[in-house]
């Protein structure tokens, strides 16, 4: 089966994976989307679904780790980032971890689906246990989506596959640096996703200074414009990778804008979808 080539007059870029062929289909529960170019993915009906922080994610750690061999999705979740990251990465080989017995399964149909298995390696666990990553396992870029708010913070989901993608259940950004900083191969990039507002950004400032890491770049995010960011995207490298002068500084670049004032998708962002597979 020859899936349709382009979408609203959008030609969908990249190779059409075996999972077309297949005969995969999504069970009643479940749906299978387009994620980046003919790649799918397969996500519960009523669960937890991909999000813009996914997608900016993705297209942060691979625009600017776009040499990467090895890369590593720390809570990984269904696979959004995962998924995006291979689509750009077509030589890169990949460790995610993901603890949800629900969202692995469906990670493992994706990969399948896309023709990953072979460079694409789903583990299941706690990325904070011994036993999940090796100590000599060094990745050119980490990517990570870490969970915003700690346990008894807000009103929660009743479905636990939300409930884990939104509270600290498996830990903290904190979390997230130190387990990067231990397994960014020489010159690796760390490129996460967290809250801009004071407070959580001062999250992301300690926990990136504890473990040892600089924060090199700083992406705020736009949701309608006009508005204060309420996301950012960051870029991390180790401190030991840098020179001495260079590590108390970060750039911080323009807001990334997601909608115009009149409620359209701005320019900027549409440029970003196209660069991931996804139609403007």
């Amino acid at each position: 089966m020859n899936p349709e080539t382009h979408f609203k007059g959008w030609a969908k870029p990249g190779i059409i994976p075996p999972g077309f062929n297949s005969g995969m289909t999504a069970e009643p529960h479940e749906t299978l989307d387009a994620i980046s170019g003919y790649f799918r993915l397969f996500q519960l009906r009523d669960g937890h679904r991909f999000s813009t922080d996914d997608i900016l994610t993705a297209w942060y750690g691979t625009t600017w780790g776009p040499t990467a061999r090895t890369a590593l999705d720390l809570g990984s979740g269904i696979g959004t980032v995962g998924m995006i990251c291979a689509w750009r990465l077509p030589g890169a080989k990949f460790v995610t971890v993901e603890a949800q017995t629900d969202s692995l399964a469906l990670a493992k149909k994706s990969a399948q689906f896309n023709g990953l298995t072979d460079r694409y390696d789903i583990r299941a666990g706690d990325f904070r246990g011994e036993n999940i990553l090796r100590a000599d396992e060094k990745f050119d870029l980490i990517t990570g989506s870490p969970p915003y708010f700690p346990p008894d913070a807000g009103v929660k989901s009743e479905h636990p596959q939300k409930l884990a993608c939104r509270f600290e259940l498996r830990g903290t950004v904190a979390d997230y640096c130190s387990t990067a900083a231990k397994h960014l191969a020489l010159g690796g990039f760390f490129a996460c996703v967290f809250p801009h507002e004071p407070a959580q950004l001062a999250r992301v400032e300690a926990g990136a200074k504890t473990a040892g890491l600089v924060i090199v770049r700083k992406r705020p995010v736009v949701f309608r414009e006009g508005e204060p960011a309420l996301i950012a995207l960051f870029g991390l490298m180790r401190a030991d990778d840098l020179p001495e002068w260079f590590r108390g500084q970060t750039w911080t670049e323009p807001d990334l804008i997601i909608r115009t004032r009149e409620g359209k998708i701005h320019p900027e962002y549409s440029a970003v979808k196209l660069a991931i597979g996804f139609p403007p």
